[in-house]
Formats: C-alpha cells, sequence, structure tokens
C-alpha cells in the first residue's frame, strides 16, 4: 500500500514539474514574441517598406506632405503588429506627421534590384500609397511640411506656358544624346515624345518617364553624377521618382474618376473647382468646355448659396453629389482635361 502511494506522488510530482516546465518554455517563447513583434518583416534580405504620397491642394497649388523638412514622404517598416499595410501606413503617417488621412489607394511596388536602400546585403521593397487630403497643419515627429509638388518638378507646371528652364533641359539632353553616335537618334526620339520637344505632343501624363530620362540623363542628383541647378529639389532615395508615380497615377485618374473631389471643400464654386484640376494636371482648361462636361456627367448641384470671386458678380456654390458615387464605380466618369 505504502509503495503503490509514493509511486503516485511521484507520478503527480512528475506531472508538476513537467506543466512548470512548458509554462517557462510557453513565457519564454511570448517574451521573444514581443520582441520580434516590433521588427520589419523579412523574408530572406527583403525589407517590407510602407510609403506615403498625401496630396492636397491649397491656393489653387497641388502639395504633398514631406518628412524632414521636404526631404522625404512619410514611411515606415511593415511590422508583424500590423493588421493590413493599409493600417500600418496609417499608423506611420500619424506618427510622424499627425496628419489625419481620408482617401488611400495603393500606387505601385517598387522593388528594383539597384534601388538605394539602407539594409547592408538586403533588399528594400517599398509599397507605395496614394493618398487625398485637405492641407492641415502636422504636429508630428518627423520634421512633417507641405511642400509644393512643382518645387520637385518645376518643368511639369505648365498652366502659363512652355517653363523658361525648358530649354536648358532640352539642351542637356541634346547633349547627352549627342555623347553616344550610336544611340543618340533613340536618346532624341524619347527626349522630344517625354517632353514635347521640336513640335511634339505635350503628354501631361508622362510624369514618371521625364524624370527617368533625366535620371539616365544624370541630370538629376539623384542619379549620383552631375547636378543640374534647374532640375528641382531632391529627395532622399528614390522618393522623388515614388512622388513622380503619385503625380502621374493621379493626373491620369482626374480624366476617368471624379477624385479631385475628395481634395474639394464641402462647398466650391466651378471655378474653384476648374483651377484644382488645372493645378493638378498642369494645364490651362478651357473654361466652357469643362463646365459643359460638369454639367453633362452631373456630378455637382446647387446648394442655393452664392460666394463673392475677385472682380466679378457672386458666384453659385456647388457641391459633390455623393449619390453618384456608386454610379462612377460601375460606368465610370470623367473630367476634362483639354488645352485652353
Amino acid at each position: 500500500m505504502c509503495s503503490s502511494r509514493a509511486a503516485d506522488w511521484q507520478i503527480c510530482g512528475l506531472s508538476i514539474c513537467r506543466v512548470l516546465s512548458d509554462r517557462i518554455w510557453l513565457c519564454q517563447k511570448l517574451q521573444q514574441l514581443k520582441r520580434w513583434i516590433r521588427k520589419p518583416v523579412t523574408i530572406g534580405f527583403a525589407h517590407a517598406e510602407l510609403i506615403a504620397v498625401l496630396v492636397a491642394v491649397t491656393g489653387n497649388e497641388p502639395r504633398v506632405m514631406t518628412i524632414r523638412a521636404g526631404e522625404a514622404l512619410p514611411s515606415g517598416p511593415f511590422e508583424m503588429g500590423h493588421r493590413t499595410l493599409q493600417s500600418g501606413l496609417r499608423e506611420w503617417v500619424q506618427d510622424q506627421t499627425g496628419h489625419p488621412v481620408g482617401y488611400l489607394e495603393q500606387l505601385y511596388t517598387f522593388a528594383d534590384r539597384d534601388r538605394n536602400n539602407e539594409i547592408l546585403g538586403g533588399r528594400t521593397i517599398s509599397i507605395s500609397y496614394l493618398g487625398l487630403v485637405h492641407e492641415e497643419a502636422a504636429p508630428g515627429g518627423g520634421r512633417p511640411g507641405w511642400q509644393g509638388w512643382y518645387s520637385y518638378f518645376p518643368w511639369e507646371d505648365r498652366r502659363s506656358g512652355r517653363p523658361a528652364d525648358t530649354d536648358r533641359i532640352e539642351a542637356r539632353l541634346t547633349a547627352w544624346a549627342e555623347r553616344d553616335p550610336h544611340r543618340q537618334q533613340d536618346r532624341m526620339r524619347r527626349a522630344r515624345f517625354a517632353f514635347g520637344f521640336s513640335g511634339a505632343r505635350w503628354n501631361e501624363d508622362l510624369v514618371l518617364q521625364r524624370y527617368e530620362l533625366l535620371y539616365e540623363a544624370g541630370l538629376v542628383a539623384e542619379s549620383g553624377r552631375e547636378m543640374d541647378a534647374h532640375a528641382g529639389r531632391t529627395m532622399f532615395a528614390d522618393h522623388r521618382r515614388i512622388l513622380a508615380t503619385g503625380i502621374a497615377r493621379l493626373r491620369a485618374k482626374i480624366k476617368y474618376r471624379p477624385v479631385v473631389f475628395e481634395l474639394m471643400p464641402e462647398s466650391f464654386t466651378l471655378l474653384q473647382l476648374q483651377r484644382s484640376v488645372e493645378a493638378l494636371a498642369g494645364l490651362t482648361l478651357h473654361k466652357q468646355n469643362f463646365r459643359r462636361l460638369i454639367e453633362q456627367q452631373d456630378l455637382v448641384e446647387e446648394t442655393g448659396e452664392t460666394m463673392s470671386e475677385t472682380g466679378g458678380r457672386p458666384a453659385k456654390l456647388f457641391r459633390y453629389r455623393h449619390a453618384v458615387r456608386e454610379e462612377r464605380e460601375l460606368s465610370g466618369s470623367r473630367l476634362p482635361i483639354s488645352r485652353g
């Protein structure tokens, strides 16, 4: 009887020890997980980064949210604690800028092997998003600030005609083309197509192609070669390339989706709406054509109120018809981008 009880106590003691051991192991694993959960997600040597192109239109000027006093776009690593890519990006934007984010859509994934990255022997994959917001003060901790996007791409603003520096850009690109006789014709053809040289048509959507051509020619500082003082403000790594991608996306999208209303106040005049579209497109639009198409698309409705505009009679105020939101997703609606 005694030996049986002793055996039972021995079995019980072993069971308790095993449970305690399992609990200690579990606690150790949980501590490891807590330390690891703040680390960027890495697959092999690939590091996932989230980056935001936040756009606003203020005072008829397109603006982009930056950090580091205009040198970079808001960004940060995708972490295990982030529920989704988009929620992770929103957290980084809030942390670095303190600015609210409304409309957001995925822009592009940048994963080129030769990208500038900060991982020794590794690789950075940047998942970018385009956000449309109303400009507010940014109290975040990343030295945030709103910058005019034409300070980074001065050749893109043609609202007042051909920019003064276009001739200089053409001369520099011509000299670059002539340095390689075997590719001279191809380089000049690309330059004419991208910048509208020699009577070629200017295509406002080719923002990225123009920047990459200047990069290839060594005319922007990010290329690591000579810097042209007229080639716009520089940015960290390839953030200016990402910004160019965002501008190109938005310029193309306002032609078939009325996303510009995400940038407008609750009520606005048709002239304010036109000026906002012109600011984004970098072009002057034909006033009557613009208003005619707005009316045909049935995108806006009168509020019954007016406001005084400089040098003219009070103008009617309009608001976006939210009832067409579902319709536009199904059939599409567009805003006119035509030269005035």
